[in-house]
């Protein structure tokens, strides 16, 4: 009935990986914590499977009988894939993952094999159901999975019970009986507050039917008044009672959870509710050993389960707060024994008056009384005494003079005893012991839960709470906690008293267990331990980078190194344990030569060069204390100077890279000019660059005065030094139209004497150094503080160059290549300019009937496509003031596309084909093309596209699409390669490209500038981290990420991660993209329109990582290498604007949760990544659904079930939920003293909230109005994932 409504949102789905990839490889898995048990991972939303696992593990009679099951009859995992095999594999897997918890050393196991073996796909994952549904289905696919061996009836003997449902006549006597199978017992939690309240009803009140609700007795032949009820016919060994706690409100038509009240003792008799009540007494008796939780509400929640550790495998240890000094405890028990009345058994006055005294307050409810006289003297009051006291309630009304109700008549008090005085002196000297109530009004103990001293109890009594990967001690009295509240008692499993453990059972996990399973567990746990040992040396090992002082002279404020070839730098691999001496002495070992001081110095690579911070003086410091990581840089001197020159340290000193541009007025320099203009374009300098500037790259100390970086440039005093006009308009006509012109200020005098660092100059910018008299041409003009520069008219040209052989610069002899500038503006057609270049060199005769076009050169030489002669110089792309050479062949049409292409093997220079087709051309039709033009035929062909390292790529696959539909662009070469398609049945993955607005490279430039032509089903607006991802309008442009479809690949699943990046790349839309490795890429996975989770672990298979065909993926190029663990989490991180409500614009930050996730983790991780103390900051996630923010504490803030003792919580699991992408909100409390994290913007989104739900409620009240009867009230519903049934595929094995 509930499906999947147990939704819990996990963060990272940690189980999907074996571990994390690291330098050394794999991260070997946290050992066992002090309990010396073994938690479960969860898949993301497998918290109700891992509770019910557990319970089953603790259960050795079940463990027990599912490993006497060998081979024989089981099959072997290994012949799982043989045809014809019969392999149970559901028992096996399950046989795999209790050894693995048994005797694996690890933190947690994985059940991503047995969930495999149910036939579960990637979202059954992180689908959250209901456990006691699956304690169904999982019961039923065990007994499928074990027909015809000798296990396939192991789970009816142990939990097969039978009820007998009787109809009585009240007329002739007439009984009607039907028996009713069960393996787990569902009780009513609503209207009744303890499980033998709701036992009662069920098996010892009966239901009439009378009046107009009559019975038709089949013996009368009549309707008749007849009485029902129920009785346990059958008790099983084990007794599962399943509570309804999850209900449905007819009236609003709502789900809801009872959180009320709900006792349960530790031991119950069901004597009372069973059909025949003659065995032994202990033959009813039931103990508690497992309690599965759920906290929460209907629509999503967590499970966790508390269980009794009956052969004592794990190690209790006694909460701190909790730790009793055994003084008190003695003395408890010396008075208890003292003060007890003697109690006489026959007497229920006697009896009662006992039970009344031993509770702490004084008195007992109405409905547990039965129970504890049951406990007490082992027998019912029904069977005792009511034959001749009549009911119990009825017997206490007869001695009103000894007892009285209180709280409202719920419970029952003595009003005068002998007794009372000394016990109640007895509980005022003991009352200093914290586990004794002194409030009466407190929550009534259960029999069994503080009647026992908590320290002293007996073998197989400890307790544990196993949450998912945590496993923690608790006391027998923490069960009482959960009988009421948001978390509270689910599931309950009772075993029978008579059951006993062997002695060779306790402590002892190989108990029973196949000697197969304790094999592969040891060469499991030899494999940990190897793993533990490597990655705990290679974690230590860190990569050096040294710079040697003889291979670096001091230029523009910086260290370069002399020779190109060889930088002077050297990768040293040192283990961080040890000391700088130790470094220092390795480096003199392998420098034998080396004579002097040795000082080591922290370097780092600028663009202006090397440059040197703090010096490593105190020998005796580890590298890791001294701050030494992987790919830090030393630099090795003598800690004076370099080749004579005095070397300047420290952060102040940092240089800086300026771009110096001076005037070029040179009018015979035309290859100089040339290279000028190409050095303004590749360093993507000013639009109206080129002819008139130069530019040179010069680095200065950040420390120097202008003056003195004037003075280092060789200038006169009488120089002006400007800096380009950030507040003008640039470009806003092209350099190509003539006429463009760009400002620069005038540094003023008083700046002469200000730093670098004081005028906030950094990497890139440009100065511009002016002589008075370049004032005197029509380039430069000076209006105040401004310097205008003019693009002269002249520069509106372009240069043709006639190539016979149409081999590019090097194709032609020198006498054969002839050049001509021709006159030509952004609006001109290149067909006029071909035939003026034609007529000006005086070609008309030389290319009579040939056909010629224009075509570009790239910047080694290559020819680019023939430009389209229908376009205008602008349309077509073409710079003015650049080169055209004029080719022999056809220019495209603007509807055509010119292409390369070679047959069967890579491209290669001179072996490339070219040919033009039209856009709206298919595939088919295009291979049947290149196939005629080289004269094959035969259909044994298709064409492949190159990948991004110019090979070979994947096929393309769809060849009745066009060639537009697949967005191959002009000059793509594609290779005719024989054979036939690939087969098809490989995973279909739609490719999207993410584009960051806050991110202004040229791929998202280019991206804008040529894609315009999308449609909206091939771009959306994907919502960032921390951003709402509703209908609502975006508040800035920051706020959004586009998406760009990239289009689809084709993959096999047994291909890894890092094959899927390799083939995404040689898509057409990211040809453009650069990436040294394919660790220079992440890749989402698309769920709706959010960053749902990054894909980690570059060579797990596709099929690990759970993908399935038709899922959207999202490529995110990086500026740095990425290599995620399966437990690190990518934030988003902005700082607080100190006494504003605003950020900073926020970072990439991610945090190792693998040991630690608690708050105080992620705050050490964002102290160090500021700088500043941990202590200082104060942190919240955002809620981009609601606009809110949750500060996050350094201590749970739900106290509730520990009071003298804050419980610290892990940020993965709930009430955070943090995962990938998810904003966090920093502020410096130092600085800023406002606490508050909500911005304007999130104030006015809230507004808006508010508005819409208003208007929700007005549209449903308006649309009701027209109704019949009460309407039911309406208001924003909170979008949830369709329920989806619950169920295990199972093979067929009879």
């Amino acid at each position: 009935m509930f499906g999947n409504l147990f939704e819990e949102e996990e963060g990272l789905s940690s189980t999907s990986f074996r571990g994390r990839v690291a330098k050394g490889g794999d991260e070997p898995p946290p050992p066992r914590g002090r309990s010396n048990l073994c938690g479960i991972k969860n898949q993301g939303g497998t918290c109700y499977l891992n509770s019910l696992l557990q319970t089953l593990l603790f259960t050795p009679e079940f463990r027990e009988e599912l490993f006497s099951l060998g081979p024989e009859q089981l099959g072997c995992l290994e012949d799982k894939e043989k045809p014809g095999a019969k392999v149970r594999v559901i028992p096996l897997e399950l046989q795999r993952l209790f050894a693995s918890l048994l005797l694996v050393d690890q933190q947690s196991a994985s059940t991503a094999d047995l969930t495999n073996s149910f036939g579960w796909n990637s979202s059954e994952g992180t689908n959250q159901h209901d456990v006691q549904e699956l304690n169904r289905i999982l019961f039923s696919a065990l007994e499928h999975s074990l027909v015809g061996t000798t296990g396939s009836t192991f789970i009816h003997q142990l939990y097969h019970g039978t009820i007998v449902n009787s109809i009585v006549c009240k007329e002739c006597g007439n009984v009607s009986q039907r028996q009713e199978d069960f393996l787990d017992l569902t009780v009513c939690v609503c209207g009744v507050s303890s499980l033998e309240e709701a036992l009662w009803k069920m098996f010892v009140e009966e239901e009439l039917f009378e009046g107009n609700n009559l019975y038709r007795c089949a013996k009368c032949d009549r309707l008749v008044t007849a009485a029902k009820s129920a009785k346990l016919k059958k008790l099983p060994p084990f007794m599962t009672m399943s509570l309804l706690r999850f209900s449905f409100d007819f009236a609003k038509c709502e789900r809801y959870k009872e959180t009320g009240r709900y006792c349960f003792p530790l031991t119950i008799n069901l004597r009372p509710f069973c059909e025949e009540a003659d065995g032994d007494n202990s033959d009813y008796s039931y103990e508690l050993f497992s309690v599965i939780i759920h906290k929460g509400g209907c629509y999503g929640g967590h499970y966790h389960v508390y269980i009794r550790d009956i052969d004592q495998l794990g190690h209790w240890e006694p909460p701190e707060e909790e730790c009793k000094p055994k003084t008190q405890k003695k003395v408890k028990e010396e008075v208890k024994q003292i003060c007890e009345p003697k109690l006489q058994e026959d007497d229920p006055l006697s009896v009662i008056t006992a039970i009344i005294a031993q509770e702490p307050s004084k008195s007992v409810l109405l409905d547990q009384l039965g129970q504890k006289l049951m406990d007490k003297i082992g027998s019912s009051w029904s069977k005792k005494f009511r034959k001749h006291y009549g009911p119990i309630g009825k017997f206490l009304q007869s001695h009103s003079d000894v007892f009285m109700l209180v709280s409202n008549g719920t419970r029952v008090a003595v009003k005068a005893s002998p007794v009372n005085d000394p016990l109640g002196s007895a509980e005022q000297t003991t009352n200093s012991d914290p586990s004794t109530p002194s409030d009466p009004g407190a929550a009534d103990p259960q029999p069994g839960l503080d009647q026992k001293p908590e320290p002293e109890q007996k073998q197989g009594s400890h307790w544990f709470d196993l949450n998912d990967s945590t496993v923690t001690s608790i006391r027998e009295s923490d069960i009482e906690k959960q009988f009421q509240g948001k978390e509270s008692a689910y599931m309950l499993f009772y075993r029978k008293t008579q059951l006993h453990r062997p002695s060779e059972a306790l402590n002892n996990p190989k108990y029973k267990v196949p000697l197969n399973l304790i094999q592969m567990a040891q060469e499991e746990n030899v494999k940990v331990q190897k793993m533990r040992e490597e990655f705990e040396a290679t974690n230590n090992t860190v990569e050096l980078r040294l710079h040697l002082a003889p291979s670096f002279r001091l230029e523009n404020g910086a260290l370069q190194p002399i020779g190109k070839e060889q930088d002077g730098s050297t990768t040293l691999s040192f283990d961080r344990r040890k000391t700088v001496g130790d470094l220092r002495l390795a480096i003199y070992q392998m420098q034998e030569l080396w004579e002097g001081d040795m000082a080591l110095t922290v370097a780092r690579s600028l663009p202006a060069g090397l440059h040197l911070y703090n010096t490593l003086t105190d020998d005796s410091v580890s590298l890791y204390s001294a701050g030494i990581c992987t790919n830090s840089e030393l630099f090795v001197w003598n800690g004076r100077e370099v080749r004579g020159a005095t070397v300047l340290t420290g952060a102040e000193w940092e240089p800086v890279l300026l771009n110096v541009v001076r005037p070029f007025l040179g009018e015979d320099g035309d290859q100089e000019e040339e290279v000028g203009v190409k050095c303004e374009e590749a360093r993507g300098g000013f639009e109206n660059g080129g002819l008139g500037l130069k530019r040179e790259a010069r680095g200065f100390a950040g420390a120097a005065t202008l003056g003195e970086v004037r003075e280092a440039l060789g200038e006169p005093e009488e120089s002006l030094l400007c800096q380009e006009h950030k507040g003008g308009k640039r470009g806003e006509h092209g350099a190509g139209e003539g006429g463009g012109a760009s400002g620069w200020r005038v540094f003023p005098p008083d700046d002469m004497q200000r730093t670098l660092k004081e005028l906030s100059l950094k990497d890139g910018d440009a100065l511009l150094v002016l002589e008075p008299q370049s004032f005197d041409s029509s380039v430069f003009t000076l209006n105040g503080d401004v310097v205008t520069v003019t693009t002269p008219s002249d520069c509106r040209w372009l240069q043709v160059e006639f190539s016979p052989r149409g081999g590019g610069v090097e194709g032609d002899k020198e006498e054969e290549r002839r050049k001509i500038k021709v006159p030509a503006t952004g609006n001109m057609l290149l067909c006029e300019v071909k035939q003026r270049a034609i007529d000006e060199l005086q070609l008309q005769e030389q290319l009579s009937g040939a056909q010629y076009c224009l075509r570009q050169v790239d910047c080694i030489g290559k020819l680019l496509p023939p430009v389209c002669e229908e376009l205008s110089v602008r349309d077509a792309g073409v710079r003015l003031m650049t080169t055209l050479t004029l080719c022999p062949g056809n220019a495209p049409k603007a509807s055509q596309l010119f292409l390369h292409f070679s047959v069967g093997t890579e491209p290669s220079a001179g072996m490339e084909m070219d040919i033009i087709v039209e856009k709206t051309c298919t595939v088919k039709e295009c291979l049947k093309e290149m196939l005629d033009a080289v004269g094959l035929d035969g259909t044994c062909w298709h064409l492949r596209r190159l990948d991004w390292c110019e090979e070979v790529g994947e096929p393309i696959m769809d060849e009745d699409a066009s060639l537009s539909e697949l967005k191959i662009n002009n000059g793509e070469t594609l290779v005719v390669t024989e054979g036939q398609l690939p087969p098809k049945g490989f995973l279909k993955l739609f490719v999207w490209l993410y584009l960051d607005p806050r991110n202004n490279s040229a791929l998202s430039m280019d991206f804008n500038h040529t894609d315009n032509g999308l449609t909206e089903e091939q771009m959306l607006e994907v919502v960032t981290a921390g951003e709402t991802h509703g209908h609502s309008p975006p508040l800035g442009a920051s706020n959004i990420a586009e998406l760009r479809n990239a289009g689809q690949v084709e993959i096999s699943d047994e291909a890894t991660l890092e094959d899927l990046k390799i083939q995404v790349l040689t898509l057409p839309a990211l040809q453009d993209v650069c990436a040294p490795t394919t660790a220079f890429m992440r890749v989402w996975q698309l769920e709706g329109r959010r960053l749902a989770r990054i894909l980690r672990g570059q060579q797990l298979t596709l099929k690990k990582l759970k993908l399935t065909s038709g899922t959207d993926l999202c490529v995110q190029q990086l500026l740095k290498e990425e290599d995620l663990g399966p437990k690190d989490v990518m934030l988003n991180v902005k700082m607080g604007v100190p006494g504003e409500r605003r950020y900073y614009p926020p970072e990439e930050l991610v945090w190792d949760a693998t040991r630690d996730s608690s708050p105080r983790s992620l705050r050490t991780c964002l102290a160090a990544h500021y700088g500043l103390s941990p202590d200082s900051l104060l942190l919240a996630k955002h809620q981009p659904d609601k606009h809110t923010w949750e500060e996050i504490s350094n201590w749970s803030q739900q106290v509730y079930k520990k009071k003298k003792k804050k419980k610290a919580e892990s940020l993965l699991g709930t009430p955070f939920h943090l995962k990938d992408g998810d904003t966090i909100g920093i502020k410096n409390l130092l600085i800023d003293n406002n606490r508050d994290f909500l911005t304007l913007e999130d104030e006015r989104d809230q507004q808006r909230l508010r508005e819409q739900a208003e208007q929700q409620r007005k549209g449903g009240q308006a649309a009701g109005s027209a109704g019949v009867g009460p309407q039911k009230k309406t208001g924003p519903t909170k979008s949830r994932k369709p329920e989806v049934a619950l169920s295990i595929d199972v093979g067929v094995f009879r």
